[in-house]
């Protein structure tokens, strides 16, 4: 399968660049992945296309402050995007410019409240800095940084936690699991108040996720990998919610990747813990998720592959070209659609 089969023509304007003022305003396309009907609601519907006794999954990652803006030793401008802690206090990074933040090139940040040495140049290009600062780490990163925001975000943001969900609470992503961001706390109790379960997992979305694919062959594509867990509590969950013939509906696409990790070939979903770099896409058979909560993507990105290998690529491509159609806003301040 090429990549270029996952190709749709999306106008520039259709990417969203501010969230609404209301998040569960946002337009919430139906998809019957059976029959491949499309319906128009709106988010905050939701809670009339679930049933009694279904499982929403969440993922409760937090996103890390990860842009820097500093200084290098030289005087010149520097920005960092930290990836992921690898040991103590060093961390992968992204650098630009990435020729001028060389192995023992120094930076700081903050007027010298958070400093940075390049300790080694990664193959792909990214680096490993190892920072220094008084205190607590996250906090001076709380303090200066800003939010990773994607590449096709122009506007700057106003208000960080918009980039949050309302029940983030492990620190640790460099970019938001977008489906949830469109819940409320209200919406979140009015579901739970029809009897809809929630369960809580994490996976710490890396930057790779938006990472274009070059290949012409996707199976010819190597997938990033991402540290993720399911607690006993929400194993639990999940498991009594579909032996009672509950659904088990997933809020994003990592939700999805996490499930579909570490659950065993019956659909049991067991407490477990680890990285990943599943990469789904059209043949993959779906062990745990019933439907699934989502954002529009890029063209030919991997998380398009996973929605077309869950609901077909042909009615997936069809629904994006009537969403265009119908000027549904894209990515990750966009709207959502729900297969079911």
């Amino acid at each position: 399968m090429k990549t270029s089969d996952f190709y749709y023509d999306l106008p520039q304007e259709l990417i969203a660049q501010t969230p609404l003022e209301r998040r569960d305003g946002s337009r919430l396309m139906t998809l019957d992945r059976r029959t491949g009907q499309v319906g128009h609601r709106h988010f905050y519907d939701l809670p009339e296309l679930l049933r009694p006794g279904d499982c929403l999954v969440l993922n409760d990652s937090r996103v890390l402050p990860a842009r820097l803006y500093g200084v290098r030793q030289t005087g010149g401008a520097v920005e960092v995007v930290l990836l992921r802690q690898l040991e103590g206090d060093c961390w992968e990074c992204l650098t630009r410019p990435g020729k001028k933040t060389r192995p023992g090139s120094t930076m700081e940040f903050g007027d010298g409240r958070l400093r940075a040495t390049v300790v080694q140049a990664l193959e792909d290009g990214n680096k490993v800095l190892e920072f220094a600062y008084e205190g607590i780490f996250l906090e001076v990163l709380e303090a200066l940084g800003q939010m990773p925001l994607p590449p096709y975000i122009k506007e700057k943001l106003a208000d960080g936690e918009r980039y949050q969900t309302v029940y983030s609470k492990n620190l640790g992503s460099a970019a938001a699991p977008t489906a949830g961001l469109h819940f409320t706390p209200e919406l979140l109790d009015r579901i739970r108040a029809t009897g809809v379960h929630t369960a809580f997992l994490t996976l710490h979305v890396g930057l790779g996720t938006f990472r274009p694919v070059k290949e012409e062959e996707i199976t010819d594509h190597v997938m990033h990998a991402e540290f993720c867990m399911i607690g006993a509590e929400a194993a639990q969950t999940i498991n009594q919610a579909r032996a009672n013939g509950g659904r088990v509906i997933c809020v994003g696409t990592t939700s999805c990747r996490t499930l579909e990790s570490f659950a065993l070939p019956d659909g049991t979903i067991p407490e477990a813990s680890g990285w990943t770099d599943i990469f789904i896409y059209p043949g993959y058979r779906f062990k745990a998720m019933d439907a699934l909560v989502t954002n529009f993507h890029l063209p030919e990105s991997t998380l398009l592959m996973l929605v077309s290998a869950f609901a077909g690529r042909e009615q997936v491509l069809a629904a994006y070209r009537e969403a265009v159609q119908q000027r549904y806003r894209f990515f990750s301040f966009g709207d959502a659609m729900i297969i079911l």
